[in-house]
């Protein structure tokens, strides 16, 4: 099973012996891909070193029975080697994991869409809740977050806002959070005292860089408008707002929030790029061709990775049957516990080939 590990260990060399000289050259895209490349090797080299150094003790610890004749220095020498046994299980089964298909994605920022889909303005409500619980759970996690566009609702929620979270787990940590949420709880614009099912979907997409994906120029339909909703006169009065068409695929992203039509231009295409690579790898994935499918379904409340009950304060993860009664701490941003298990039960069906 480890055949190959040791020219993982020769590669983290010649990385080691190289890194001054790419750290020198001041060229960001090779300082990133070498970085990241170092962090991939380093805990399989580690624990392979480990498997190795065990090995090595139970072999010497056999050598040294074969002339021991005392009987107390044999128990001893016997325990060490059982000890050295359980050990080498253990890194087994770590180099197992760490040998597991690396998400091709992982590192990266997260950009992150959230929409207001089935039940009105109840359904806004609910977005703009789902977006303070993430900007909670960035905030525990010591990552940080950027708002790159959003369309605030009449009542404190959100039709649409999208978001970056930057740092090194960030796609680690998200990449589960992809799909229709459902809420059912008594909104506050019930006035009859009623439970409502409503969603809102949301969509986690890999931050693009632009050698991840070519864009043509040619290819793009770039129109200004007139800003509208909160921002003040300068935003509301100039045409700054910029919509970007890719016209091969017909992928659109907008910002209007910031001042200059410049800045809202450079944001949209930073969307632009992550929503065109999250279609070219479901693509090439021949899974899906539409870039939200995948996560967010139809967006209706019987579509629905989650479910947040607030009469029961309960949240169920659909996709593993997962039920924890805390949902008030959830919404302040505590996912570990959900995000923990999505995540065991992932390399729990790699491991087992599903």
């Amino acid at each position: 099973m480890f055949e190959h590990l040791q020219e993982l260990v020769a590669e983290l060399d010649k990385l080691e012996a190289i890194l001054p000289d790419i750290y020198a050259s001041g060229e960001q895209y090779a300082i990133r891909d070498a970085g990241r490349r170092e962090k991939e090797l380093r805990p399989v080299v580690t624990a392979f070193l480990a498997y190795r150094g065990a090995e090595a003790d139970i072999a010497g610890g056999r050598e040294m029975l074969k002339g021991e004749g005392d009987p107390d220095m044999r128990a001893f020498i016997e325990t060490e080697i059982d000890e050295q046994h359980a050990k080498l299980e253990a890194l087994e089964a770590e180099l197992k994991e760490l040998l597991l298909p690396r998400d091709p994605n992982e590192g990266r920022n997260v950009i992150v869409e959230i929409q207001g889909t089935e039940g009105g303005e109840e359904a806004n409500l609910w977005a703009g809740d789902l977006f303070r619980m993430y900007q909670r759970f960035v905030e525990r996690q010591s990552l940080k977050m950027e708002i790159l566009a959003g369309q605030p609702s009449e009542h404190g929620g959100y039709r649409d806002v999208t978001f970056m979270v930057k740092g090194d787990n960030a796609w680690g940590r998200l990449k589960y959070e992809g799909g229709p949420h459902r809420v059912q709880r008594v909104p506050s614009t019930e006035s009859q005292g009623r439970i409502h099912t409503s969603a809102a979907t949301v969509a986690i997409l890999p931050e693009a860089e632009e050698v991840d994906i070519e864009i043509d120029h040619n290819d793009l339909q770039i129109d200004v408008y007139r800003a509208g909703g909160p921002g003040g006169q300068s935003v509301n009065t100039t045409d700054s707002a910029v919509r970007i068409t890719h016209r091969p695929t017909g992928v659109v992203a907008q910002c209007q929030d910031e001042r200059s039509q410049l800045q809202n231009r450079e944001r949209a295409m930073q969307i632009l790029r992550s929503r065109l690579l999250k279609l070219e790898q479901d693509r090439k994935d021949a899974e899906l061709s539409d870039i939200r499918r995948v996560q967010v379904g139809g967006g209706g409340r019987s579509e629905k990775i989650r479910t947040y009950n607030f009469k029961e304060n309960r949240v169920t993860d659909h996709r593993i049957g997962l039920t924890i009664y805390s949902l008030d701490r959830v919404l302040q941003g505590e996912l570990d516990d959900v995000i923990d298990a999505l995540a065991a039960d992932e390399r729990r069906r790699q491991l087992s080939g599903e």
